[in-house]
C-alpha cells in the first residue's frame, strides 16, 4: 500500500498511546509501520534527499503537531504520552485527526500562529494530502533540477566540439582529476588517436591514467561504439576508460561495458548533466536554504 500522509497517522498514534505510559518514538514507528501493513521496501524508502527514511518523518511531524495541540507530552527526548486532553478525545471516538481537527484546541491555533498552516503545505479540498514541509521542499528541489537538467543537456547538444571538449575538461577538473588545469587542458585537447579523445591522470601524481571518449551525439550510441573504445584501450595497454556521450547507451551497449575486463565507466547525457550541477559547471546557484532543527544536547542539563 501507499505510505500514508502524516494527517493519517495522528488518530492511530493517539491509540497506541492510550494505556498513558510512555512510548519510544522508534517503537511507534515499528508498530505503525505494522499496522499499516508497510512492506520492509517502504518502511525503508528515504526522503528524495536521501536522508531520513519518509516514513519515519511523517511518523515525526504528527508526534509534533500532536504535542503542540496538547493531547501528547514529550516528558523526555524521543518519548511520548497521552494526555488527559489526548484520552478525552479518545473519548470521543473520532471518524479522524487532521490539522482541521486540531485547531479546536487555543493551544494548537497559537502554537501556528509563526507560519501557513505550520510550514505544512495543504491540497485545497483534501487535508490528508498535506505534506511536512521537508518533503515539499525536496520535491520542488528535485522537480527543479529536472528541469535544470534538461535545459543543461539542451545547451550542451547546441554547443560546438571544441565547446563540448571544454565542458568535459572543466567537469573533469571540478571532480578531482587530471592534477592541474594546465595538465587536464594538454591531456584532453590533444587530439584524437585512434579512438581515444584524451589522456587524464587519475590521480595527481599520474600514477593511474584515464582514457577519454567524448562525443557529442544525438543518436543513441551501441555496443559497436563501445567496442571499438575499447580495443583502442587494449592498444593503448589501458585498463580504465570513460566514454561521455550527449545522448543515452542501448542496452547491448551497457551490457557490453559490463562483462568485459577492461573498466568503462558510461556517462550518457542524463548523467553528465546531473554531474555538471553537483559539481557547479555551467550552472549558478541562486540561493542557499538552510534547514535547522532543535539540538537536544544543547539543553541537557548537567
Amino acid at each position: 500500500m501507499a505510505i500514508p500522509d502524516f494527517q493519517a497517522l495522528m488518530l492511530p498514534l493517539i491509540e497506541l498511546c492510550r494505556d498513558r505510559k510512555e512510548h519510544v518514538a522508534k517503537e511507534l514507528v515499528s508498530s505503525l509501520a505494522e499496522q499499516f501493513g508497510l512492506t520492509e521496501e517502504e518502511r525503508m524508502q528515504p526522503l528524495p534527499s536521501g536522508g531520513a527514511r519518509l516514513f519515519a518523518n511523517r511518523v515525526g511531524w504528527a508526534l509534533s503537531h500532536l504535542k503542540m495541540a496538547q493531547i501528547l507530552e514529550n516528558p523526555k527526548r524521543g518519548v511520548y504520552k497521552l494526555t488527559a486532553r489526548g484520552l478525552g478525545v479518545l473519548h470521543e471516538s473520532p471518524h479522524a485527526v487532521n490539522m482541521k481537527f486540531l485547531h479546536r484546541f487555543p493551544e494548537y491555533a497559537i502554537a501556528k500562529k509563526g507560519g501557513s498552516e505550520g510550514g505544512v503545505a495543504v491540497v485545497e479540498g483534501d487535508a490528508s494530502a498535506a505534506k511536512p514541509p521537508q518533503e515539499v521542499l525536496e520535491e520542488a528541489y528535485h522537480s527543479m533540477a529536472a528541469v535544470l537538467a534538461t535545459e543543461l543537456l539542451e545547451k550542451i547538444r547546441a554547443c560546438s566540439p571544441w565547446f563540448f571538449q571544454k565542458i568535459v575538461k572543466d567537469l573533469l577538473i571540478k571532480m578531482g582529476y587530471g592534477g592541474t588545469p594546465e595538465d587536464v587542458e594538454r591531456s584532453v585537447t590533444r587530439g584524437a588517436d585512434e579512438g581515444i579523445d584524451g589522456i587524464i591522470n587519475q590521480d595527481r601524481l599520474g600514477l593511474e591514467r584515464v582514457y577519454i571518449q567524448a562525443k557529442r551525439w544525438g543518436d543513441s550510441v551501441g555496443r559497436p561504439e563501445v567496442q571499438k573504445f575499447a580495443g583502442a584501450l587494449q592498444g593503448q595497454q589501458a585498463h580504465k576508460g570513460v566514454f561521455i556521450t550527449t545522448s543515452a547507451f542501448s542496452k547491448e551497449a551497457q551490457e557490453y561495458a559490463g562483462k568485459i575486463p577492461t573498466k568503462i565507466v558510461l556517462v550518457d547525457g542524463e548523467l553528465l548533466a546531473q554531474l555538471m550541477i553537483e559539481h557547479g559547471v555551467g550552472t549558478a546557484t541562486v540561493k542557499t536554504y538552510e534547514i535547522k532543527q532543535i539540538d537536544s544536547d544543547y539543553f541537557v542539563e548537567e
